[in-house]
């Protein structure tokens, strides 16, 4: 089979594809061409919550393992806000769906391409497990000897679950959004997720940091408050590069003009990022650290969290209404894709062919 034969064949195969042609800026008549998500603030509130239960859990599985009983009072503080964070979001999301059967009827089916479906099994499972981890706790104590109960060692053993499923409860919410075809969101799915996963540990570091604080421990509250500045300045970073890519797209307008705009620069970078830098960063050069500098710090990380999550969501659907934004990004390449799918085979098979019919 001929070369000439060979680019006919999969001319012929090709399935038409839509980003072939280049878009000059034609809307149709100004119309948007997807729909602002349905999520509310009841959704928004909990992707908030469940970022630091998760990351609570995994901080507190690390202290039991690693640490000693002068962590202690971290491992209950971690285990019981992982198990808060669950009881809270759980009645969000049931509440957001209108109908609570449907809650029931998304756990009937599992579909791994889909982030609600697999959210759910992890929101589910990490509930179980940190009721578990947090009641063997609560029942079975450590012993004046150091020894352990049967509880406290059944705790233990639910722990590790646990905390591989917070990781999941850290980082999913991410994907649940990005799966999506709202512009800001779909552009930087990755960027997006180590974005809500360091925002998620340092919230969390931030809040057992002030647990520790009332309980007056403060060698652990300089050590939360270094692993919440190592993860603010990550995402920091991870800020930066989904910026970046929403330039390259050309979706990032509604996240940096405007009201939003306005807030997620002064609110979640300033106040959420900067404000605990360097609270933290004076801190560990002194001496003797300051008790006020750690709560400021620990304080604005928690408000920044907040901020950053409700602009990303205002910003995403502001995008959704923009038809510019749309066109835009279904003219580039998603982030990190392959052409794997049959019409992208064609596609590059048709370049490759022509090409090659050129040369000769």
């Amino acid at each position: 089979m001929t070369g000439v034969q060979v680019r006919r064949r999969v001319e012929q195969t090709a399935i038409p594809h839509p980003a072939v042609e280049e878009w000059t800026g034609e809307t149709y008549y100004g119309q948007s061409s997807v729909k602002p998500s349905p999520f509310e603030w009841k959704v928004a509130l909990y992707v908030y919550v469940a970022g630091p239960a998760g990351s609570s859990q995994i901080i507190a599985t690390l202290a039991d393992r690693l640490g000693d009983e002068r962590d202690e009072t971290i491992v209950r503080n971690g285990r019981t806000l992982a198990l808060v964070g669950a009881a809270i979001g759980a009645p969000l999301l049931i509440i957001d769906l209108k109908t609570p059967e449907r809650f029931y009827n998304m756990l009937r089916i599992y579909r791994t391409s889909s982030p609600m479906s697999f959210g759910s099994y992890i929101l589910t499972g990490f509930g179980l497990t940190s009721g578990l981890v947090a009641l063997g706790h609560l029942m079975g104590e450590r012993r004046r000897d150091g020894s352990r109960s049967p509880m406290r060692r059944a705790a233990d053993m639910a722990q590790v679950p646990a905390a591989f499923l917070g990781a999941g409860m850290s980082t999913y919410t991410a994907a649940m959004l990005s799966a999506t075809s709202t512009p800001l969101w779909a552009a930087s799915p990755r960027a997006m997720a180590v974005q809500f996963g360091t925002s998620s540990m340092a919230t969390a570091a931030a809040a057992l940091s002030l647990g520790e604080q009332i309980a007056g421990n403060p060698e652990n509250c300089r050590r939360l408050d270094g692993l919440a500045a190592i993860s603010a300045a990550s995402e920091l970073v991870a800020s930066a590069l989904a910026e970046r890519r929403h330039h390259e797209v050309g979706v990032g307008e509604t996240l940096r003009e405007g009201p939003v705009g306005t807030s997620y620069k002064a609110g979640a970078l300033a106040l959420g990022l900067g404000v605990p830098l360097a609270c933290h960063t004076i801190n560990a050069l002194k001496k003797r650290p300051s008790r006020g500098l750690s709560v400021l710090g620990s304080l604005a990380l928690l408000a920044g969290g907040m901020v950053m999550r409700q602009a990303i969501f205002e910003a995403g659907n502001k995008s959704a209404k923009r038809p510019d934004d749309y066109f835009r990004l279904t003219q580039r390449a998603p982030e990190g894709a392959r052409p794997r799918r049959r019409v992208d085979r064609a596609i590059e098979g048709r370049k490759i062919g022509g090409n090659s019919g050129r040369l000769s």
